[in-house]
Formats: structure tokens, C-alpha cells, sequence
């Protein structure tokens, strides 16, 4: 079965959610929760396949900042649900790349046709890939680069968005520097980080490709060797 989480604080439409969910014998209801601190406790507790998520979440982040932190963390795909559709908003739950964006209120058909969306996706993004990627870096490590997936002896190795990111700029220019310019306007390209946080993204990732590959050239940038 596919387990599902529910983040809703309507506690009418939550219900709702969950008794179709039960109905149908594919999903699984593997939690509930009313505001965002539970979602990211019970997101990381039981790594839900679909979560279906309440963009106007009451609390001091929404629902898609959530979904944003939550996708840093677990391979997941996301449903929105809200009863707003301004550009703003369908712009900003875009970057997230949901998997669909129903608009309140919705009919039964609209929400099983977006789960079946959903389990689709997560099937075709995280369990049938290649378990060998399409650019091998050694005999070990190689990289999925349609889903921005690295592998290690035929596992996924978890990466968050920005790891995902800088893995995928290195490969691309392979065997050639990346500027450090260059690597902060396409990783943080709304705001600039600092160099505690760009030294720190970089050695998440070397620590994730066990220290290899990875080449600092001092006050330039960095470069991929493989």
C-alpha cells in the first residue's frame, strides 16, 4: 500500500481526505496532522510516499515553505490543496513541483485522478530508475542526471534540493572549474549565500560521495574529477 499524510487544519475537509483514503484498499492513511510542526515530525517518522498539503496552513510558516523543507529532507511528492489560486501563490507551490494543485472545493474524482498522479510519480522518480545512472563517476557511485539521482552500488543515496543542484552543475561541467560565482547565482539565485553556507553545501556533498571527486581550487571554485 502507498502511504499517505494528510496536513490539513479544516477539520471537515480533513476528515473528508481521510475517509477516501480508506476507502480505496492501494493508500495507506499513515497520519493526520492539523499544523506544520507536526507535518515535518511525522513527514521524517514515516516518509510518506503522498502528502497531501494545505497550502493556508495555519502557522508561522505555510504550506509551501513546508513542503519545501519537508522535500529537503525525504523523497515524497506533493498534492496542494487551497481555495487560492493568485499568480503568486501557483508561482511559488511551482518551484516545489507538486504533482498536482486542487483548488477547494474539489470532487472525489479530481482527488483520486491527483493520487494516482502522485503514486505514478514517486514510482517513476524513486523506484524504477536505472539503479546504474546514466554518467558513472567510478565503479561505485554514478548519477541518474534525468531525475538528479545519485547511486551507490545500485541504492539511492538521499540528497537534498540544493545538494541535488550543485551534484548536477559539477557533472555537467565536468573536469572543469565552477565558479564560485557561478555556483551561487544557480543554487541561490534569489539571494546570495554567505561563505559558511556555501562551504557548508559543499562539504555535505563530499561527505555523501565518501570525500571523492570533489576539487576546491582556492579562492576560484570547484571542480568534479571524474
Amino acid at each position: 500500500m502507498i502511504p499517505v499524510m494528510i496536513v490539513e487544519d479544516e477539520l471537515i475537509v480533513a476528515m473528508e481526505l481521510e475517509n477516501f483514503i480508506n476507502s480505496k484498499s492501494e493508500y495507506k492513511l499513515v497520519a493526520r496532522v492539523n499544523n506544520i510542526d507536526d507535518a515535518l515530525y511525522c513527514a521524517l517518522e514515516y516518509k510518506p510516499q503522498v502528502i497531501l498539503m494545505d497550502i493556508n496552513i495555519k502557522g508561522k510558516k505555510d504550506g509551501i515553505t513546508s513542503a519545501s523543507l519537508i522535500g529537503e529532507k525525504i523523497n515524497t511528492t506533493f498534492i496542494y490543496l487551497t481555495a487560492y489560486c493568485d499568480e503568486n501563490t501557483v508561482n511559488r507551490a511551482l518551484k516545489t513541483s507538486p504533482v498536482s494543485y486542487l483548488l477547494k472545493p474539489f470532487n472525489r474524482e479530481e482527488l483520486y485522478v491527483a493520487l494516482k498522479l502522485a503514486s505514478n510519480t514517486y514510482h517513476n522518480l524513486y523506484e524504477n530508475c536505472s539503479k546504474v545512472g546514466d554518467i558513472l563517476l567510478d565503479k561505485e557511485f554514478s548519477f541518474d542526471s534525468v531525475n538528479k539521482q545519485l547511486i551507490l552500488n545500485g541504492e539511492f543515496i538521499h540528497l537534498t534540493k540544493r545538494e541535488k543542484e550543485l551534484l548536477n552543475l559539477l557533472i555537467k561541467s565536468k573536469n572543469s572549474v565552477v565558479s564560485i560565482y557561478d555556483m551561487e547565482n544557480e543554487i541561490w539565485p534569489d539571494k546570495l549565500p554567505n561563505e559558511n553556507t556555501r562551504r557548508t553545501l559543499v562539504c555535505r556533498l563530499r561527505i555523501k560521495l565518501n570525500n571523492k571527486f570533489i576539487e576546491t581550487i582556492p579562492a576560484i571554485g570547484y571542480r568534479i574529477n571524474i
